[in-house]
């Protein structure tokens, strides 16, 4: 099959990296397992010898026909958008694989987040950049709103970087695999995603600036003292309980 560039498709073909994914993921058999975006399903394969209860949603249609002859009949082959499919609809606790599309991943990992409670854990390669991102920790220069929504809902952890090599087409960039997962409790407690969401995009898009000035639409000097936090400290400082602290004390005053 060719990759199609407008699924940001490169099927991984490595038998190492792919038996390195599954010692990573050690499925079991009485596990609920979803898969996004199999591919030509090399990966797939061996999921589906080790759960009874494997789900796959491939956005590709021309790949549909390829999957059902390649899988055992169990596997529950969905031809469908990940970003829009009603993910509440699929059986829960569920754990989730993925070789993420890069012109997608940090949508759909926004969106993997919002059901995060449903979720057992999640193993996600993704652009090695991107994983950098999410790891990244305060004080880094890629520390960012991504790693702050990240590390707000999951514990996460780099597994393992993959070569272009492993990929056919071959991509431009390395990839990872991280692993994903969810708090039993969260290390801060927001209580408006969306505010937390707004003063995020603000602090880090003004990155350079202190957050009295990119943050002074929400919070003024007076009011980011009164939270402990330094008006001159700037946004890669601010740790996920910092950023939780701020938008609950918005969302109170606001009230």
């Amino acid at each position: 099959m060719s990759a199609k560039k407008r699924f940001g498709q490169n099927f991984l073909h490595s038998s190492r990296v792919i038996e390195d994914i599954i010692s990573a993921v050690a499925p079991r058999q009485n596990e609920t397992i979803l898969e996004i975006g199999p591919g030509t399903g090399s990966l797939t394969q061996l999921l589906a010898e080790r759960t009874a209860n494997l789900i796959v949603i491939e956005i590709d249609r021309d790949l549909i026909p390829l999957l059902k002859k390649q899988l055992p009949s169990a596997v529950n082959i969905i031809n469908a958008d990940i970003l829009d499919y009603p993910i509440d609809d699929l059986p829960a606790p569920l754990r989730v694989v993925g070789n993420l599309p890069y012109n997608i991943s940090t949508p759909l990992l926004f969106r993997l987040f919002e059901y995060s409670e449903r979720l057992t854990d999640m193993t996600l390669m993704l652009q090695a950049e991107v994983v950098d991102r999410m790891v990244a920790a305060p004080g880094s220069r890629v520390y960012g709103r991504l790693s702050v929504m990240t590390q707000y809902y999951c514990q996460i952890e780099k597994l393992m970087t993959v070569p272009a090599s492993a990929f056919t087409p071959r991509p431009k960039v390395e990839s990872a695999v991280a692993r994903l997962q969810p708090h039993k409790t969260k290390p801060a407690k927001a209580e408006n995603l969306a505010v937390l969401s707004k003063i995020l995009i603000q602090a880090f898009g003004q990155r350079r600036k202190t957050i009295r000035n990119s943050l002074g639409g929400c919070l003024n000097a007076d009011e980011l003292r009164s939270i402990d936090l330094d008006p001159k400290l700037r946004a890669e400082n601010l740790s996920v309980e910092n950023y939780t602290d701020c938008a609950n004390f918005v969302s109170r005053r606001d009230q």
